[in-house]
């Protein structure tokens, strides 16, 4: 188990998204972005789903399907991409 900040979980949702390449309406599964994250992060899912919550308040993830699918916002990819940068690599 990894002891990650809040912001580089935040970051490690971006990158695994970015790297599937989910943005706009080519979304991906909630449940299996949770349940591969809160493998490697303590607290399992309920930190990861608080988070995931975070960053669509912020704008930076689109939320489809009811809630059962998330990508990335295209209109946010020049912040996405700073806020990777930013956290994931000091």
């Amino acid at each position: 188990m990894l002891k990650l900040t809040d912001e580089q979980v935040k970051a490690s949702i971006l990158e695994l998204l970015l790297n599937k390449g989910r943005w706009g309406a080519h979304y991906y599964p909630l449940d299996t972005l949770v349940r591969w994250l809160g493998k490697k992060i303590r607290k399992n899912g309920k930190r990861v789903r608080a988070c995931l919550r975070d960053l669509t308040n912020e704008g930076y993830v689109l939320i489809h399907k009811r809630g059962e699918t998330v990508s990335l916002n295209p209109v946010m990819s020049r912040e996405i991409m700073e806020f990777i940068r930013r956290v994931a690599k000091p």
